[in-house]
């Protein structure tokens, strides 16, 4: 079985580490999922992310850059890469507003890559301690993404307008272990095309800062690209290093 593209993909994502350690106004988390089987079917599966967060008095700024890499009986059956970055001012304790980016590579999804800019208000709606959160958050935008082969219109890209709503909530159900529920939803303005995300995910610490992670994420695009599927599922075991 060739691992190496995976295992570079795996390293891709978690090399910069060593560099938000050594920043020292830098917090995050690096996590990382491989899982390989043999017999009558031969595969390979390998999930890579990196978290980065700085924050100040009036100011945060978060990263987000995750790969994902299947392989079965020596062919690949799925491969995405996404990049999100977004910049906070915060008016309180609660209130914000907000400036982010994301970019999607996704090889099977029928686009080239996927490309959304979008600012907004955001805000804290509760929290105890600091551990247990749930921020809400809304915006418009401008979404540009490239289609692999033209579509009906004769257009080779989706360009338009969107309104993006987002909620991130976290739960501490104990000091070892924390419940993460991630939300959002961006919808076109124009041609009404609808892409919502979702990511349920339980975390326990092993550990020190080694943490196991169990997550099952959702993308649906109401208007998908012909010949792909509207919906895609994806169960993940990791374990998540923070730092």
């Amino acid at each position: 079985m060739l691992i190496r593209k995976p295992l570079a993909v795996a390293c891709l994502v978690v090399a910069p580490v060593a560099w938000a350690q050594e920043s020292g106004n830098v917090e995050g988390e690096a996590e990382l999922g491989i899982l390989l089987t043999s017999g009558n079917t031969e595969e390979t599966k390998v999930n890579g992310r990196l978290a980065l967060k700085h924050e100040t008095t009036m100011w945060r700024n978060t990263g987000e850059f995750s790969s994902r890499y299947t392989e079965a009986d020596d062919e690949t059956t799925a491969e995405e890469y996404q990049a999100a970055l977004e910049s906070d001012y915060k008016f309180d304790e609660q209130q914000y507003w907000f400036v982010r980016g994301s970019w999607e590579d996704d090889r099977f999804s029928g686009y080239d890559f996927e490309s959304t800019l979008s600012t907004g208000y955001g805000n804290r709606v509760w929290q105890v301690g600091e551990r247990s959160f749930l921020d809400i958050s809304g915006g418009l935008g401008y979404r540009y993404n490239k289609l692999e082969e033209v579509n009906d219109d004769g257009d080779d890209a989706e360009k338009e307008a969107i309104a993006r709503l987002a909620a991130h909530f976290d739960y501490a159900l104990s000091d070892t272990a924390l419940f993460r529920q991630k939300l959002s939803t961006e919808i076109g303005l124009d041609e009404n095309n609808t892409i919502s995300q979702s990511e349920t995910s339980l975390q326990t610490s092993i550990v020190g800062s080694l943490s196991m992670k169990a997550a099952f994420r959702v993308k649906h695009v109401s208007d998908a690209p012909a010949g792909t599927d509207k919906t895609d599922t994806e169960t993940s075991l990791s374990l998540l290093y923070g730092f």
